[in-house]
């Protein structure tokens, strides 16, 4: 099931990587499989997609242990709570998240390394979702200056769910001239060379549009 779905991703990846003459290693193919249980993530991994993504702090934790003789590069996507930044955030290779200076100020506290963040930017405007607004991005960068702990790989959002490739075409474009904006300031602590962008109804377009982490669960991990 897994291999077989992952064929089908991987042919959809490419062409959208052909279509934008871009190269397929330009392109992180990120399993989410927040939902689906231990023996279902090994497989995932088994079949040659080495980075995962969890968002719950407890079955991270104990997937990683389970793996931990497995090559892994886990991701930590979605809400993280301050009361639980100190369980996971050292466990992380890459943390998506990032949305408030109170939680910046959390990491500063608890990291023991410098933690490659992607800045959650509300592109779309709905209530529904954390991040940052657009217009807020440049003085929320600016103060992330004093944490040196946080670095800041990149900017990720998500589009609406029920949108037409044109509306998340949109969504995508604004938020690469957003990082382009950044990565521009060639800043030290802010990079912003990725873009964290497209799940499974709408990574093709994400492709397109130039993102370098695509985060792909249903498509991946379904029956």
């Amino acid at each position: 099931m897994i291999s077989e779905n992952l064929r089908k991703v991987e042919q959809e990846v490419q062409k959208a990587c052909a279509l934008a003459s871009r190269q397929r290693e330009s392109v992180t193919l990120v399993a989410v499989t927040k939902t689906v249980d231990l023996e279902t993530t090994i497989e995932v991994v088994t079949n040659g997609v080495t980075d995962c993504a969890e968002n719950r702090v407890e079955p991270f934790l104990a997937k990683k242990e389970a793996m931990k003789d497995l090559n892994v590069t886990w991701h930590f996507i979605g809400n993280l709570q301050r009361r639980k930044v100190k369980h996971v955030i050292n466990e992380v290779d890459y943390f998506h998240a990032l949305e408030s200076l109170s939680l910046a100020n959390e990491i500063q506290k608890r990291a023991t390394k410098k933690i490659r963040c992607f800045i959650e930017v509300n592109v779309s405007g709905e209530e529904s979702k954390q991040g940052i607004k657009p217009s807020e991005l440049p003085s929320f960068v600016e103060q992330l200056s004093e944490f040196d702990k946080v670095e800041i790989v990149g900017l990720m959002t998500m589009a609406p769910f029920q949108s037409t490739k044109s509306e998340q075409r949109d969504v995508f474009l604004q938020l690469r001239n957003l990082q382009k904006s950044i990565e521009a300031q060639q800043l030290t602590y802010a990079p912003c060379h990725e873009l964290s962008m497209g799940m499974s109804n709408d990574y093709t377009v994400a492709i397109e549009e130039g993102a370098t982490f695509i985060r792909v669960g249903t498509a991946l991990v379904k029956e």
